[in-house]
């Protein structure tokens, strides 16, 4: 298979231009670049630049007061290495080496009024990206979920905006090859604007054809992942593809800080499902009865789950 991720604009895909090759996509890779969205650079920059500035400069304080003590409620400050995609996902022990906030549609906490005001407009705006591009995948597969198309899409979406630093030795490649585990999302699609490493290391990459390949940061295009509820709500038309942040080798390790905004659009938490279709698909899922909510599979801090996350 052709290991390239591809590019549309979302403008063809909203025309019907392309449909063949983008249906081929959605099925083979589940990945590609979308240009078109909407989304700019300025609007990335505004929301990185403030919450950056309060991972560097805000006080232990300030960083406890928005700081969720329910490990299952993604929403406000996580610090570094304080989650494990590898134990969620049974793959190791070792955390993410990165920094996180959080938000969505409900129940947010923010640092000041000026994050907020910042943020709520970046959400809004990767809400109504994402959206669009749901509406495409599920179109492109002729496929309507159950009342109706604009009611599934209209649902609990999560921004999460990570920062990883610059590794210490002990967490390069040499002594632990990844910042972050190799996963897929729990989303319907999921919107990806990062930066690029200063030093040019490309540490975000995909399982497209059976091997790993680089994400390099786009500034004209935001990256699509296509999640595990594309796959369920499409019938298995759709492919929710692996993937994960590599750490840099020891003589990469100045410069290879970089940033992820990453917007998933989840389903409602009664949004139900077939558990054996979830397991025809390959997802290791650990329910038990024919069918299940999106609740009881993200419920109780992945309790249920041994093989996916959000990252």
């Amino acid at each position: 298979m052709d290991t390239t991720v591809p590019t549309f604009s979302l403008a063809d895909l909203q025309e019907g231009r392309r449909r063949e090759e983008f249906v081929v996509c959605l099925a083979e890779k589940g990945v590609f670049h979308l240009t078109d969205s909407g989304l700019t650079e300025a609007d990335q920059k505004s929301a990185k630049d403030v919450a950056v500035d309060f991972f560097q400069h805000g006080t232990e304080q300030q960083k406890r007061a928005v700081t969720s003590t329910v490990p299952t409620v993604r929403r406000g400050f996580t610090g570094l290495e304080s989650e494990s995609t590898a134990k969620i996902t049974n793959t190791g022990a070792y955390t993410d080496y990165s920094m996180c906030y959080s938000m969505g549609t409900s129940d947010n906490v923010f640092p000041t009024a000026g994050f907020e005001r910042i943020w709520s407009h970046y959400f809004d705006r990767m809400y109504h990206a994402s959206r669009e591009v749901a509406r495409q995948v599920l179109k492109a597969t002729g496929t309507e979920p159950e009342g109706g198309t604009e009611a599934f899409v209209d649902c609990e979406p999560l921004l999460r905006f990570r920062y990883f630093p610059e590794v210490p030795e002990h967490r390069s490649a040499e002594e632990e090859p990844l910042r972050m585990a190799p996963h897929y999302d729990l989303s319907t699609v999921t919107l990806i604007q990062q930066t690029p490493c200063p030093n040019g290391f490309v540490s975000l990459q995909c399982e497209v054809g059976g091997s790993f390949v680089d994400l390099p940061a786009r500034p004209d295009a935001v990256l699509v992942f296509c999640g595990a509820v594309a796959t369920l709500v499409t019938g298995g038309r759709v492919k929710a593809p692996r993937h994960h942040v590599a750490s840099p080798g020891r003589d990469r390790i100045a410069g290879s800080s970089r940033t992820s905004s990453v917007f998933f659009l989840r389903p409602n938490a009664d949004f139900t499902f077939s558990v054996p279709l979830a397991r025809q698909c390959g997802f290791d899922i650990g329910l038990d009865g024919d069918t299940a909510t999106f609740q009881d599979w993200i419920g109780g801090n992945y309790v249920n789950i041994r093989t996916k996350t959000e990252a």
